[in-house]
């Protein structure tokens, strides 16, 4: 088990291998398709994004309403590739690293090996648990989308694990391959 502390820096990026199991702490921001979709078209446009995702990890995840005496409600990861069409544009403006569920298409990982980033996969199903990392949160941008706007997380040991890392390795392909049979 890895401890790393949020924001990523190069040097950590280029210890973190496919696979690796990994604890989060620092702070992070959130954004599902919506917002993704809004950041990706002013960057298309040349525009000043509301957020800057230099140096930054996203989560993908649209909560739901928090308990009382928790920052969030359940907090799992949404499918990844709800992204995909947006996310070379954001590694390619600086953003380093990807929490969310699911493979990645072969533009995303170009993307990632390109910007020595990373994709890390939180665990589908496990949304209350996650929840229990998560220990504030601020808005940042796009409030009319709800628990999908664009939030800034504070997390304490965040679980994770490197499903693709800044060489291009990853366990959604390298994993199936030990159990198959043929």
């Amino acid at each position: 088990m890895k401890r790393i502390t949020l924001p990523l820096t190069d040097e950590q990026i280029k210890t973190l291998k496919a696979g690796d199991s990994v604890l989060l702490t620092g702070t992070m921001i959130t954004g599902r398709d919506a917002a993704h979709k809004r950041l990706f078209e002013l960057a298309e446009k040349g525009y000043e994004l509301p957020v800057d995702v230099k140096g930054e990890t996203i989560y993908y995840v649209g909560p739901a309403p928090a308990k009382p005496g928790y920052a969030v409600g359940p907090a799992g990861p949404t499918s990844s590739y709800r992204m995909d069409k947006y996310a070379p544009t954001l590694l390619d403006m600086g953003l380093k690293g990807m929490v969310g569920k699911g493979a990645r298409s072969p533009e995303v990982i170009d993307a990632i090996v390109r910007n020595n980033a990373v994709y890390f996969a939180a665990i589908g199903g496990a949304a209350a648990l996650i929840a229990k990392s998560i220990k504030k949160t601020e808005p940042i941008c796009y409030e009319d989308l709800g628990t999908e706007s664009v939030r800034r997380y504070y997390v304490e040991d965040f679980p994770c694990v490197v499903a693709i890392d800044s060489e291009g390795n990853n366990v959604y392909e390298t994993e199936p391959k030990k159990y198959n049979k043929e």
